[in-house]
């Protein structure tokens, strides 16, 4: 079935509605929708690449509305949705013991899910769930919803489709480096 929906928001990218597909399934995505919409953005900006950065825009708009959803569902439904569609992605039992750190480290929760291959949407969900204040949350997922998509739409509308491989298959890796080794920074200048 997973196959089956990848494949279907795969085809949207050849849509003409393609920007308004784009916008649903970012906003859908920070909130309960399983696929990335890196899988629409990234065949839109190979084959419209002087577009690369509206694509990017409407994703990261998107993304952030949808997460707010995400915050809603947190805040406002967590025991009715928000904890079914965590136990469905394997992150319900760790929830509690996750509530009781989250707010303390929450900016870089949400940074680090904004950016890396981690479900987004178990950040929104969990940063409305524990009440981390709202400001935070959206500036937060401006910031990393922004890298993620205008990194990828740049490294497009540079180098084209070659790019494509490097991108799908290593650049979750790569921006998970990233934030290890700025997180690994933090933790040494802490120490000295």
């Amino acid at each position: 079935m997973l196959q089956r929906l990848y494949d279907w928001t795969l085809s949207l990218a050849q849509h003409r509605h393609a920007l308004w597909a784009l916008a649903i399934v970012s906003f859908v995505e920070s909130s309960f929708f399983p696929i990335p919409p890196d899988i629409i953005m990234i065949p839109m900006i190979i084959a419209r690449p002087n577009r690369a950065f509206l694509i990017a825009g409407i994703a990261l708009i998107s993304s952030v509305l949808g997460g707010l959803l995400g915050y809603g569902i947190g805040a406002f439904a967590y025991e009715t949705i928000g904890q079914p569609i965590l136990a469905a992605l394997g992150k319900g039992d760790a929830m509690a013991a996750f509530a009781t750190r989250f707010n303390d480290v929450g900016f870089w929760a949400v940074l680090v899910a904004g950016i890396t291959p981690f479900p987004y949407k178990v950040i929104t969900i969990m940063s409305g769930w524990t009440a981390m204040p709202l400001g935070t949350f959206i500036v937060t997922s401006i910031l990393a919803r922004g890298l993620r998509f205008f990194i990828v739409a740049a490294l497009l509308w540079r180098f084209g489709a070659p790019i494509r491989n490097f991108i799908e298959k290593r650049l979750g890796l790569m921006f998970t480096l990233f934030v290890v080794l700025l997180l690994g920074g933090f933790m040494v200048v802490k120490v000295l």
